[in-house]
């Protein structure tokens, strides 16, 4: 199977309990993109998503343009490999 670009984005602020996950995948229907989205222990908000470089860039920046006012701070993490998910999910 041929490898794709994987992101795992960090976002941190005042991301949870202000419906960022939803939101976040709201946001995933209008991409062509595949992953998750969830809370972290620490406070930060995780999303994991594999697409083309193009389609994930977007997502991202669409995530920081909607939510902008909630995230400090995200951290990237890419790398390229084989698909691992279907669909977008809150988990």
């Amino acid at each position: 199977m041929a490898e794709v670009q994987h992101e795992m984005v960090w976002f941190s602020g005042r991301v949870q309990g202000v419906g960022f996950r939803f939101t976040t995948l709201q946001l995933a229907r209008e991409f062509e993109v595949a992953g998750y989205v969830r809370n972290l222990a620490d406070g930060r908000v995780e999303v994991s998503m594999e697409g083309t470089a193009g389609e994930i860039e977007a997502f991202i920046e669409a995530i920081q343009n909607r939510l902008h006012g909630n995230i400090r701070q995200t951290e990237r993490q890419s790398e390229r490999r084989e698909p691992r998910h279907r669909g977008f999910e809150i988990r």
